[in-house]
């Protein structure tokens, strides 16, 4: 079985699609040929062998909202020949890109998120979108909820199946590294700890998070950078807040797992249908920690289950997000039994090997009809 899968980029370079991306071609490497196609980072084409998968760079004059501008990218398309081709979308020149060549094979869409932002190049994009979703054999997301609220996907929910995200457990486990970090963390800041850790960008609603933490006797960690950072930091000054919020700037990926081990809970105050699903929030749970997220129309309120692996609150609420970090803090007993459930469910349903086993079986149902 021959598999192509179609992204903007691919590893090394790092975002949430792209570690999906890369996940499945490791998961399924021994068992499909596994080839990739993505535009470059410059104007070049080139091919490269990346754990067993064979990987097709487009050469890209640079990007355009966000989105690469590789012309050739159709002609690399059609050039390739696969059983299956899995589209990771949002990624319009993808889509434009299997219309204009119509490669001949069985064809997957996953779908990570809604085009929330971009609306006037999707009033252009959208026709080309819908005709591209008529035809493919399966849509998959992330979540149920994404089936049931995205305006894209109402007409094709016959079509639609969920794969859920997965993590590899093991990357948190509490090694000797790890104890020794998370101790160290412990004696740098006072205790309790909350953590939060992503880009500092407007739908992660750290602002919202920044203000549910006045009169909370605890310490905010706040990992990761972007272009809010100073914005953020300056909100923390005029709330006289620096002794609780601590900025850590970017978390080195071999000390991320220490960090959510030295919490004593997660927060991923996220406002807005930017976040699709909210990964950290597995991540976390793997170590035992409950999560507060928000109840945003997306994937996020399906990887945490209100009252089961931690408290949703209403996005932007300030003081529903107040009130339940207050009631974590209080509660020792509810944030052991939360933190146990969670990760007894990161265990069950969201492992990197049980998305690969899926996505095999869907490859192979697909191939047999």
């Amino acid at each position: 079985m021959k598999v192509l899968q179609i992204n903007k980029l691919y590893y090394p370079f790092t975002g949430g699609v792209e570690q999906v991306a890369y996940d499945i071609s490791n998961e399924l490497g021994k068992r499909v040929d596994m080839n990739v196609l993505v535009a470059n980072d410059k104007f070049k084409k080139s091919r490269e062998l990346i754990n067993g998968a064979n990987v097709t760079r487009s050469a890209s004059i640079g990007r355009y909202f966000s989105m690469p501008v590789a012309p050739k990218f159709p002609l690399e398309l059609k050039k390739i020949n696969a059983d299956i081709f899995h589209y990771h979308l949002p990624f319009p020149l993808g889509v434009v890109s299997d219309l204009m060549v119509n490669p001949n094979g069985k064809k997957i869409v996953t779908w990570h998120s809604d085009i929330v932002k971009q609306k006037n190049i999707l009033k252009f994009y959208k026709p080309f979108l819908n005709k591209f979703l008529n035809k493919v054999d399966k849509i998959v997301t992330t979540s149920p909820n994404m089936i049931e609220n995205s305006p894209f996907l109402q007409e094709y929910k016959n079509k639609c199946k969920v794969i859920p995200l997965g993590i590899n457990p093991q990357d948190f486990e509490l090694t000797n590294y790890i104890k020794g970090k998370k101790e160290e963390i412990k004696k740098t800041y006072k205790e309790p700890i909350i953590f939060f850790v992503g880009r500092l960008v407007y739908y992660k609603g750290i602002e919202v998070l920044i203000r549910a933490m006045e009169n909370i006797d605890a310490q905010l960690l706040i990992g990761g950078t972007g272009p809010l950072e100073d914005e953020l930091k300056n909100l923390v000054n005029s709330l006289d807040l620096n002794d609780n919020i601590e900025f850590l700037g970017f978390v080195k990926d071999k000390d991320l797992a220490a960090y959510y081990h030295a919490s004593d809970f997660f927060v991923l105050p996220s406002v807005a249908s930017s976040e699709a699903f909210g990964i950290v929030q597995l991540e976390a749970q793997a170590c035992g920690k409950p999560v507060i997220s928000t109840n945003l129309l997306t994937g996020v309120p399906y990887a945490n289950k209100d009252q089961e692996t931690g408290i949703v609150v209403e996005p932007n609420s300030i003081e529903e997000l107040h009130k339940a970090i207050q009631r974590l803090l209080n509660d020792d007993s509810l944030r052991s039994n939360l933190g146990e459930n969670a990760k007894k469910r990161v265990n069950e349903k969201f492992t990197i090997k049980k998305m690969g086993e899926a996505y095999f079986d869907l490859y192979n149902e697909l191939l047999n009809q």
